[in-house]
Order: structure tokens, then C-alpha cells, then sequence
């Protein structure tokens, strides 16, 4: 390893911290968007999820644990540490106690095109494959390229080439076929919004072995046609000011320099990638053989006046409250993942919601705010809907939904539905959850009290203190075979834990359980709070699995946990 484990932070919590209960409904009666009540999957095929054990790094809300790889070759996780910046490699040949076997630096490496990563660089991502561990790493100015370093897993880890990619290298995996590692270079603007880097995705052909890499082993996707004349389909979101990029840096153009890409996922043949632009609300479609974008799917809307998709607005009304509203829901994506049914691949997005806060330029506020007029027309009860209780705390786009040539909104869109999705690969939308995430966590599904409703994954007082911004946050997705079916795992970054669907039929879609690894009754900071702030969800198929059983990792970003859960098979 490059380097031991520093000594272990002690954290204590403040005394005297009291919390008030409120109760939830006793019945939640509102179907879903496929009108179903949730309901468990086919009768011998579901499956449950138990914790096995967790790695605490005893670091609290500094994103100690964000996303987890798994190697079968010697049963290690590969966990990145935003906090130190590194890989904490732990020991999973046992999953009911994992322990650390030393950390990953990068800061020092020489890459091909001479280049070496600086002090302060940061590891944003890690995948395996083969023995093979990829890294991507942020330089220590956001704004400049970055690199993916390469690594054996055995042993030392010995360091085995880096190469120089795009702006903020954010996500990175490979194919199904082992033959290319692909880099999600998100390149967002410089916190002052002074610039902003033009987003890509690195591919970097391995097939040859990572010891022989060279720079030229690099290609780079861009979304320059779509300023070059190419038409920028209707939907797309490009907003916000118009900032040059970096001294130094190629020239793109607004398009390019705006969609900053999420995440990626490759379909079964290796041939295409679909990439998500968050804030862009849009799917982009790469074609690997040329490395080149073809297409823009624009993912649309949540209505939340329709029925299954009702939701709470507000965190000062001190209640549950799970209602119909005039509102558009951006599903605005964060991770993203695929699968196959009946030999067509199918897209699975956690919708997030992100807003864009750089400098002075902001593009989010409250609903009751003077700054966001509503429309007389198309809002007659405006006075009602900006009282705190109702509307007037909702954080709302202020991109979205102006009315042409006038001051004031014609329609309502926040950022995120809190809902996962599945689409065709052409962008139609066959399933969403709705409001049905709020509607279980509200009913005690997984356990959760009420006063664990919408709450913040930093605090076990926070009862409704997250109804007004994005709720319960579905953010990590991830997909796994189990006993012939396909299901999904959804880990939600505020509430905490993780939901598994039935999802092998896309258009006949079926809850099947919830587990929250949180210790509600617990102090925050504390080792008995269990798992905060579930942030990547990794799925280990049974023929990899040290268990000899199929495993769901999480890399928990508040609590700085890692856990392993046996996925069991229901009798």
C-alpha cells in the first residue's frame, strides 16, 4: 500500500438533543403510476436484504465513503475517501467484518504524457475489472484535466500507468467486455462561475493491457456538433451564464461547456454507452466504436397533479402530507444503469434533482419568494400556494417555466422527482415509481419511525426537514440478476438505505422490499447511527461473492460507512 492509516478520529456529540415524534397517516391509499399499492414480487422470487457488517471509518459528513468497488479476485472493496482524497482498500473476505488494509494515494504519479498528479488531487471514482483497478482522479484546480491511474490488486497494489483525461473525471467503469474503461468528465464551472470546462467522456482502449498505455490509448467524446449546427433536441436543458473555458483549453461552445456528464452505463454488447447530464435532464447516447455522441434523449417531467404521483411540499407544515399538486418534476438523474428484457437493454435513472449554485449565479429558489411571480392565470389561488404550509417552501427552477416575453411563471418544475425511472434506449419513459418512495417510508416500510419521514441523513431530529428540496433523494442505482429475475437496487441519499424492485419485466414493475441500516434511536455522530447518506450501491453477482450468495455494497458518504448485505432469495 502507498500509505498506513492515520490514527482514528474520536467524535463526540453535543448533550441535551431531544426529538418530537409526529405521526404519519394511518393509511396511505394512493396508488402508484401504474395503478398498483406495493406489493411484493412473484410469489418464490423475491428477495431480502440483511445486513452482514460494515467498515466504519469513524469520519463523520465528510464523504469518507461515496462509491465501492468490488475485486473477486482477492475479495478487496476499493472505497473512495473524498475526505483524504484516496482509495481505502478493505478486506471483504468476510463481510460480517471488513477491515482496512491500508490507503491509495495518487498525488506523485507520472503519466504518459508526463504530466504528474499533484498534491491535492482527488480520487472521485474507482471500478475493477480482471485484476485491474481503475482510478479517477480531479487535479487539485477542478478546472484542469485530470487523470484515470491504473493499478494491479494484488498484493501492494503496484502502480501500473496513468493517463491525462478530461475536466473533472467524475465516474468511471468498463465495458461488459473489458476492452474500454470510460471516464465521465463532468466539468463543472469554477466555484466563482469565472469559467467552465467544456464536459466529455475519456474512453481508453485496454485491450491490449493497461502496461503498454500511451496517451494516443485515449479518445474523447464531446458535445461540439451541437454547436457546430447540429439541432440540440427540445428539452435539453442549456442555461445559466455564458462563461468562457479555461486559459489553455480548446474552445467550446455553450452547449459543450454547459451538459457535464453523471454517470455512465454500458449496454450487454459493448457497443453503446448512455450517459447522464444531470442538470441537463438528457441522456447521451456514445457510440464506442467511434467515440463519438449520437444522440440527445431529453427525459421530460413528473406531473405531480396526477394521481400516484402525489408528494409533501413542505417541511413547515409538521405533518405528513402527500398531496396532489400543480407542480413539474425535472427527474434531472444522477446515476444510471442497464439491463436486458427479451433482448432489448433498458435504462434505470435514480432522479436525483440538482440545482446549479456557482458564484452569484443561482438557479433555484423558493416558491414563495418575490423573485418567483406566478402567472394570475394560470395560478388563481397564487396566495394560497405561497403560504409556507402549502408551496411557498418548495425550492423551484428558475429556468423553467417562464412565460414568454413576461415576468412571471407559468409553470412550476423543481429539480428532481424523487422517483427512479426505467426507459427504452430511445428515450421513452415504460415505468415511474411516482410518489410511491414518500408513500412507504411514511407507512414504516424498512422500518423507518415517523419521525424518520423526509428527514436529513446528518441529524435524527429532522423530521419533514427535507419535503421542501428533493425528499428522500433516490441517487444510487444499481442492477443484479438474482434466481433468474432482474432487480434494482435504489439507495436514497437523505432518508438512507436502499429499496429493491422486481424490474425483470420494465413495464410490469414490483416493489419488493426496503432495509435502512440507521440507527434512528442512536446520537449523531455515533457508531451506533449505522449507516447516513447512502451514496453508491454496488451489486456482487453470487459466482464473484466470497459468500458464495450475491451481495449489494454501500458506500455511505455522511457516516463514512461501508456494509455488505446478503442477498437472499425468498422462500
Amino acid at each position: 500500500m502507498r500509505r498506513p492509516l492515520p490514527g482514528t478520529a474520536v467524535l463526540t456529540l453535543a448533550a441535551g438533543l431531544t426529538a418530537t415524534l409526529l405521526a404519519a397517516p394511518a393509511a396511505l391509499a394512493s396508488p402508484d403510476p401504474l395503478g398498483r399499492t406495493p406489493v411484493k414480487g412473484p410469489a418464490g422470487k423475491a428477495v431480502a436484504l440483511t445486513a452482514l457488517g460494515s467498515y466504519a471509518s469513524d469520519v463523520f459528513d465528510a464523504s469518507a465513503a461515496e462509491i465501492v468497488a468490488h475485486d473477486p479476485l482477492t475479495q478487496r472493496l476499493f472505497v473512495v475517501n473524498a475526505a483524504s482524497g484516496s482509495v481505502d482498500v478493505l478486506d471483504g473476505r468476510d463481510p460480517t467484518s471488513m477491515t482496512l488494509l491500508g490507503t491509495l494515494d495518487t498525488a506523485g504519479l507520472r503519466a504518459a504524457d508526463g504530466s504528474v498528479v499533484g498534491e491535492g488531487a482527488v480520487v472521485n471514482s474507482v471500478a475493477v475489472r480482471d485484476g485491474l483497478l481503475a482510478v479517477a482522479v480531479q487535479a487539485p484546480d477542478k478546472v484542469q484535466p485530470g487523470w484515470t491511474a491504473f493499478f494491479g490488486t494484488e498484493g501492494d497494489l503496484p502502480f501500473v500507468s496513468a493517463l491525462r483525461v478530461g475536466v473533472l473525471p467524475d465516474m468511471v467503469t468498463f465495458s461488459p467486455d473489458g476492452r474500454t474503461v470510460l471516464v465521465a468528465n463532468e466539468g463543472e464551472p469554477a466555484g466563482d462561475f469565472a469559467t467552465d470546462p467544456e464536459g466529455s467522456v475519456s474512453l481508453v482502449d485496454v485491450s491490449g493491457g493497461a502496461t503498454a498505455l500511451s496517451q494516443q490509448d485515449v479518445r474523447t467524446a464531446t458535445f461540439r456538433a451541437w454547436d457546430e449546427g447540429r439541432a440540440l433536441p427540445r428539452g435539453v436543458r442549456v442555461f445559466g451564464p455564458d462563461v468562457a473555458v479555461p486559459a489553455g483549453q480548446a474552445p467550446a461552445g455553450r452547449v459543450a461547456r454547459n451538459l457535464e456528464p453523471e454517470y455512465v452505463t454500458v449496454d450487454h454488447d459493448s457497443a453503446t454507452a448512455y450517459v447522464s447530464l444531470q442538470e441537463a435532464n438528457t441522456i447521451a447516447v456514445l457510440d464506442l466504436a467511434s467515440a463519438q455522441f449520437t444522440d440527445l434523449l431529453p427525459l421530460g417531467s413528473q406531473d405531480w397533479s396526477a394521481p400516484g404521483n402525489e408528494h409533501d411540499a413542505s417541511d413547515r407544515d409538521l405533518a405528513v402530507s402527500l398531496r396532489s399538486w400543480p407542480v413539474r418534476a425535472l427527474l434531472l438523474p444522477d446515476a444510471i444503469a442497464s439491463y436486458r428484457f427479451r433482448g432489448q437493454t433498458f435504462l434505470v435513472t435514480a432522479n436525483e434533482g440538482d440545482a446549479r449554485e456557482w458564484g452569484d449565479y443561482a438557479d433555484v429558489t423558493r416558491l414563495g419568494s418575490a423573485t418567483y411571480p406566478l402567472c394570475a392565470d394560470a395560478f388563481p389561488d397564487a396566495a394560497s400556494l405561497k403560504q409556507p404550509a402549502n408551496l411557498g417552501r418548495l425550492n423551484v427552477s428558475l429556468e423553467d417555466g417562464r412565460r414568454p416575453g413576461a415576468d412571471c411563471f407559468e409553470t412550476v418544475h423543481v429539480l428532481g422527482s424523487r422517483s427512479f425511472s426505467i426507459f427504452t434506449t430511445e428515450g421513452e419513459r415504460v415505468f415511474d415509481s411516482g410518489g410511491q418512495i414518500e408513500r412507504l417510508i411514511a407507512g414504516g416500510t424498512g422500518g423507518v419511525p415517523p419521525s424518520g419521514f423526509n428527514s436529513n441523513h446528518t441529524s435524527n431530529v429532522s423530521f419533514d426537514a427535507r419535503s421542501d428540496d428533493k425528499g428522500p433523494e433516490p441517487e444510487g442505482v444499481t442492477v443484479g440478476r438474482v434466481a433468474g429475475r432482474t432487480y434494482a437496487f435504489l439507495g436514497l441519499e437523505r432518508t438512507g438505505g436502499v429499496l429493491s424492485y422486481d424490474v425483470t419485466d420494465p413495464r410490469a414493475v414490483t416493489f419488493v422490499d426496503y432495509v435502512n441500516n440507521r440507527g434512528w434511536q442512536a446520537p449523531v455522530p455515533s457508531r451506533a447511527a449505522g449507516d447516513l447518506g447512502t451514496e453508491g450501491v454496488t451489486f456482487v453477482p453470487a459466482d464473484q461473492s466470497p459468500t458464495g450468495g450475491p451481495l449489494l455494497l454501500t458506500a455511505n458518504e455522511v457516516s463514512g460507512t461501508t456494509t455488505a448485505f446478503a442477498v437472499e432469495r425468498r422462500r
